[in-house]
């Protein structure tokens, strides 16, 4: 890395020229000059272990119950927001993740929606549904919400837009140039950004003026983040001012982030981006690591709004340095900086911020064809609340949703996975496992049980309608 420039300002005057020509908020032009700062010091994001220690046991949200009743009276005071703007990339999209159909033609933003509108109902409770979108999944989702005119009636705005900030070179430090594409020298600022967004976009004084006091926030491709009135009583009750959902790693979570205690006893939340690269083995520990962020977080509106003011709108949150092509389409393409933060990791900067554990069925994100699959099978259903949850079998009988593994070459892109099932999903309830290697084709009315693993080859290999795969 170049070392830092003679004038700190020269240095940040491109980026914000950039920046002022697009029209993007102060806010953020600020909580940029302070990652591109951080970055030019030498900032590689790094946290080592010394500074993120093992954590013990945490409250669990099983444990809650008696704050169900206060958390259904404040209801009428709390806000849904729901980040919106992913694309999908990793499935092969264009288009917003959350339009995607999940259940019988639903997608993730239909049932998010009808998930509140269900609570509205349920308990009289104003509880508006608000979407951090980005410039790329705006229009479609507005488009999509149409469908929706009740969603009209609620007293706050329904959406707010995430930021975007220039890509840094990697050689230079300089404002990242790609002519080819010039909207591809932009990126968003990870979802750390939703603090700045809130205030730039005006949302949350708007918030405070109308009487909200808290805020429920999830990733919206998570079906398992629904809002607890169980979790909210325990932080109006105990004025807690900011709340991470945590759940238990197992193997499968060994390159995600992990909840830690810092050396005076608070918070801190490490991603795999963070770890020094001689501590991998230790970061990918599950047992030394016991927790992740499910990225759920709740928090007081009005207590963030004082925490803001005091940082001149900016909470410091950790750099995260991610160093990708500018293109993310063209692996060779020259390497670029681009400077996120966590919102998770506002954990380590609010004062009394706390963490709760909660169980698995809180976390069913979807990030690969292979999750998707075993959402539209049998081994889920949607309850009357709208809410997707494993199918009353299994749970009664203990047992987990299958774990499916698809193969990349030939199910990666949702389109590809789609058309090796043109007869819709396989029975998945009497499975536990299912793998994939090869072009498989499947027919009408599969049946998977108990462990299947299925090679094509280099061939390729169909399965009949009717057929009943075990062992």
């Amino acid at each position: 890395m170049p070392g830092p420039l003679p004038n700190p300002d020269e240095a940040f005057a491109p980026f914000a020229a950039r920046m002022a020509a697009a029209g993007v908020p102060d806010v953020a032009v600020r909580a940029f000059a302070a990652a591109y700062a951080a970055l030019r010091e030498g900032a590689t994001g790094t946290l080592p272990s010394d500074q993120a220690l093992p954590l013990d046991a945490l409250p669990s949200s099983e444990d809650l119950g008696q704050y169900a009743e206060t958390g259904i009276r404040a209801l009428d005071r709390t806000v849904v927001i729901k980040l919106n703007g992913g694309l999908g990339t990793s499935m092969g999209m264009r288009g917003p993740k959350s339009l995607v159909p999940v259940r019988d033609a639903l997608s993730f933003l239909d049932l998010t929606v009808r998930q509140v509108l269900h609570l509205r109902g349920q308990q009289d409770a104003r509880l508006p549904l608000v979407l951090m979108n980005s410039f790329a999944t705006r229009g479609a989702t507005l488009a999509a919400l149409a469908a929706y005119p009740e969603l009209s009636a609620q007293d706050v705005p329904l959406e707010f837009v995430q930021h975007q900030v220039p890509k840094v070179d990697a050689a230079t430090l300089l404002p990242a140039e790609w002519p080819d594409d010039p909207q591809k020298t932009w990126c968003p600022p990870g979802h750390g950004d939703l603090f700045a967004a809130l205030l730039s976009s005006g949302l949350l004084p708007a918030l405070l003026t109308a009487g909200y006091r808290f805020a429920f926030v999830s990733n919206i491709d998570n079906l398992g983040a629904v809002l607890d009135a169980s979790l909210l009583g325990w932080l109006a009750t105990e004025r807690i001012p900011f709340a991470m959902e945590v759940a238990d790693r197992t193997a499968a979570d060994r390159k995600g982030g992990h909840l830690a205690r810092r050396p005076d006893g608070g918070l801190v939340l490490r991603e795999l981006a963070q770890c020094p690269p001689e501590e991998l083995e230790a970061f990918q520990d599950v047992l030394r690591y016991r927790y992740f962020n499910t990225n759920s977080l709740w928090f007081d509106l009005m207590r963030l709004d004082a925490i803001l003011a005091a940082h001149g709108g900016v909470l410091p949150l950790p750099l995260i340095r991610n160093c990708k092509p500018i293109d993310p389409t063209q692996p060779g393409s020259p390497p670029v900086f681009q400077l996120e933060t966590a919102m998770g990791s506002a954990i380590a900067v609010i004062p009394g911020a706390r963490a709760v554990r909660v169980p698995r069925t809180r976390f069913a994100p979807v990030k690969r064809t292979d999750d998707l699959l075993v959402l539209r099978s049998d081994a889920y259903e949607v309850d009357p609340s709208w809410q997707v949850v494993p199918a009353r079998s299994l749970v009664a009988e203990g047992r987990p949703v299958p774990r499916v593994v698809l193969d990349e070459r030939y199910f990666g892109a949702l389109a590809a996975m789609e058309a090796r099932f043109p007869h819709g999903v396989p029975s998945l309830i009497a499975c536990r496992s299912l793998v994939v290697r090869g072009d498989v084709r499947f027919g009408r009315d599969v049946v998977v049980r108990g462990d299947v693993v299925l090679d094509a080859g280099e061939g390729e290999l169909g399965i009949p309608d009717g057929a009943v795969l075990e062992g």
